[in-house]
Parts: C-alpha cells; sequence; structure tokens
C-alpha cells in the first residue's frame, strides 16, 4: 500500500459487504448516542459541574464518582463549554444551555486577562494561580466564543468583540513573520503545530458562525503553514516542533510525529479543503490518514498509539482515549470525499475500527466515565477520568452521528 492510498483493500468490506458495513456504522453511532445522552452528559452534569464555586472540575473519580478537587487548567474550562453546546445542537434533552453560559462566562472572567489573553491556572475557588500565557489556551477560548456565538444569537455580539480583541492581540504580541504565531511574548522555542491545529480549528468554527474575513483569513493561513511547514514533503507526515524559522527542531523533539494529530489534522484539512476547493489538502489529508493507520495503530492492541519518529518507528507507545476519536473523525471524514465505492467502504472499514478501539476505554463501572491511557501491556493506567477528554469524545461521537444519518 502506497502512504496516500485508502486504508488496504484487505481491511475493506466485500462488494457484497457494503450494506453490511452502512448498518455498522449506523448501528454503532446508535449505541454511541445512547451512551453519551443516558450516561456520560448526565453523569458529568451531575459530577462534573461545581454548584458551589462554579466552572467545571477537573476530573471524576472512576470507581467512586466523585469529583476531583483540584486546580483548573484553563484549555478544561472551554472544552467542556463545548461539550454541552454541542450536546443541545445533538439533541439531548438535559440541560445544557445553563452549564455552557454560566461556565463560559465565568471562564472569561476568572481567566480573562486586560490585555485580551485568558490565563493558565485558577483554584478551584476561583483564584488566578498562573496568569501565564500558552497559545493553545488561547485557541480553546476562541473555539467556545465560536460555538457559544452560533447557539446564542443575543450574546453573538459581545462574544464576537471578545473574539476579535483576543485575535488581534495574537497577531500583535504574538505573529510569526512566516505565518502563524510564537508561542509567547518574548519568543521562545519550540514553535508548535498543535495549537495552530486548535486555532485553525476554531477558525474554522467562527467562519461557521458567520464571523467574517478575518476568521476566513487565519483559517487560511494554518492551512498554508500546515502544507507548506508542518508536514514534510517527503514522508507526508505531520511535525510537531519547530526552530524559530519553522524547521523541526534539530534536537529529538523535531522528530516527533503523534498520530492522533496525523488523524486530527487530516479531518482539518478535509473540511477546509472541501470548503476551499483544495484538492491537495484533500491529497495532504489523505496522506495524514494514512500514515496514522498503517504505522500509529498497534497491531496487537487495535489501538492508535501516541508518538512515531520521522521514520515511523514507534516512540512512545501508549495509547491514549483521544487519538482513537480523531482516529473515527477523519475515517468518516474521508469516508465522505472518496473517490469510488470501494475507498468509502474501505474508510468507513477504518471508522468501525476505530470505534472498536474506543469502546474498551469507555468500559468502567460507573458508566458515563472512561480510562484515558492504554498502557504498552494492554492496561489502563488508574487514574481519574479527565474532564478533557470530553470534548473529544463529544466531537466524534457528533460527526458519527451526523454522517450515519447521511448514509
Amino acid at each position: 500500500m502506497t502512504i496516500d492510498q485508502p486504508p488496504a483493500a484487505r481491511d475493506a468490506p466485500a462488494p457484497d459487504e457494503a450494506g453490511d458495513v452502512s448498518r455498522a456504522v449506523k448501528a454503532m453511532a446508535e449505541e454511541m448516542r445512547g451512551w453519551l445522552f443516558a450516561a456520560a452528559l448526565p453523569r458529568w452534569h451531575a459530577a462534573g459541574i461545581d454548584r458551589e464555586r462554579g466552572g467545571f472540575h477537573e476530573a471524576i473519580d472512576v470507581a467512586t464518582g466523585a469529583a476531583v478537587d483540584a486546580p483548573r487548567r484553563a484549555r478544561v474550562q472551554p472544552r467542556q463549554v463545548y461539550s454541552f453546546l454541542e450536546a443541545g445542537r445533538m439533541g439531548w434533552d438535559g440541560d445544557w444551555r445553563t452549564p455552557a453560559r454560566e461556565g463560559l462566562a465565568l471562564f472569561l472572567e476568572r481567566y480573562g486577562l486586560g490585555d485580551g489573553t485568558v490565563g493558565a491556572l485558577v483554584s478551584a475557588e476561583g483564584a488566578l494561580l498562573d496568569p501565564g500565557f500558552d497559545l493553545y489556551n488561547q485557541a480553546f477560548a476562541l473555539f467556545a466564543l465560536a460555538h457559544a456565538a452560533a447557539e446564542d444569537a443575543g450574546r453573538a455580539p459581545a462574544y464576537r468583540e471578545r473574539a476579535a480583541r483576543l485575535l488581534a492581540r495574537l497577531k500583535a504580541a504574538c505573529g510569526h513573520p512566516a505565518g502563524g504565531f510564537h508561542e509567547g511574548a518574548p519568543e521562545r522555542l519550540p514553535l508548535c503545530s498543535n495549537p495552530h491545529m486548535h486555532l485553525f480549528e476554531a477558525a474554522l468554527a467562527w467562519e461557521a458562525a458567520g464571523g467574517g474575513p478575518a476568521w476566513t483569513a487565519l483559517a487560511d493561513e494554518i492551512a498554508g503553514l500546515a502544507l507548506e511547514r508542518f508536514i514534510d514533503a517527503t514522508s507526508g507526515g505531520l511535525r510537531e516542533f519547530f526552530d524559530a524559522d519553522w524547521r523541526p527542531m534539530p534536537d529529538a523533539r523535531g522528530r516527533i510525529l503523534e498520530p492522533g494529530h496525523q488523524f486530527e489534522w487530516a479531518w482539518l484539512l478535509v473540511r477546509w479543503g472541501t470548503a476551499r476547493g483544495e484538492a491537495r489538502a484533500l491529497a495532504a489529508a489523505r496522506r495524514l490518514f494514512a500514515i496514522g493507520e498503517e504505522h500509529g495503530v498497534c497491531p496487537d492492541r487495535q489501538v492508535a498509539m501516541m508518538a512515531l519518529d520521522e521514520r515511523f518507528a514507534v516512540l512512545d507507545p501508549v495509547a491514549r482515549l483521544w487519538a482513537q476519536t480523531e482516529w473515527l473523525k477523519a475515517a468518516l471524514a474521508l469516508a465522505e470525499i472518496a473517490e469510488g465505492a470501494a475507498a468509502r467502504r474501505a474508510y468507513l472499514g477504518s471508522a468501525l475500527r476505530a470505534g472498536a478501539a474506543l469502546r474498551p476505554y469507555l468500559d468502567v463501572p460507573l458508566a458515563g466515565l472512561w480510562r484515558d491511557k492504554l498502557e504498552a501491556d494492554g492496561r489502563f493506567r488508574d487514574e481519574p477520568a479527565p474532564a478533557s477528554s470530553f470534548y473529544h469524545i463529544v466531537c466524534a461521537l457528533s460527526e458519527l452521528d451526523a454522517h450515519a444519518r447521511r448514509l
């Protein structure tokens, strides 16, 4: 198999099984939607929201169901806002609007800084512990604001103004002359592709919410940066860490590729490339997916692993939950644009394998929680269920639900 082909023909269903594949995807979507609506959302609504002090908890104990009382990272709060907003869009009949609106308001109040950016860490009591700048956190602030603006027309102007102010600050303080952003001001290394991935996601969300040309321009800029700098022209793999000129770091960090990010960038590039009619982006997405599936999925455990090197040898065999959700999203996106029935069936078959990879993470005594890390020996690490995973889960199951309805 060449690296930019769809999943291998031997993995694809036989022609007479095409209907079975579609039925299996529909059944998986129904199963996952049922788990999300009946178990996960009620669990995180009941135990994941701090009703005494406000905001969202960092984690829930998988054995007791009790919230973990810990300082709260900036990235988690807007992710949870999105998760409840998306639940509402999917049709969950629980109270999704209150935690989303109150959670966003509290996030902006507690983490917001005078220059329009957000700090990094707040205590459980609501005190700002770390006002430090992290580009990753700014991306999720923009992401939550976009989804909130799409849901709430009355508050949308205020959300648009807040997001525009933050974007202007990023450009003024951290803009890179070759495109994208530095990690902070003053500048520091390495430059990272991962925050740009989430800025790309936020820009596409703002574009969908009618945010205006600034967001279209940002999406185009980051897509161009990915195609020209993040993705290696020879292998087609996407790197994580770069020097000041957007070249891979000369040390070991410059060799790292994450299978989960190959999938996640593939999903985003399909969205952008389809909207722009950019065949190059779609070809790059297929290539990224092939790398992730062929080299990043453990042949024994059948899960997407954490890290490869530039030759696609395994660097870190731990398999985290989020990578399985990104595998699922990318497979579904590529099935949508597949050229021919055989390629489409192959991508749907891969989506089914991604769903099978995800299920064991969700198989815990208290329904609606999950495990995060599967070790190389096949055992899950014993730790609380992190709230940060919910965004990945909800997004993947939303994509699955929407795709199944189109079959």
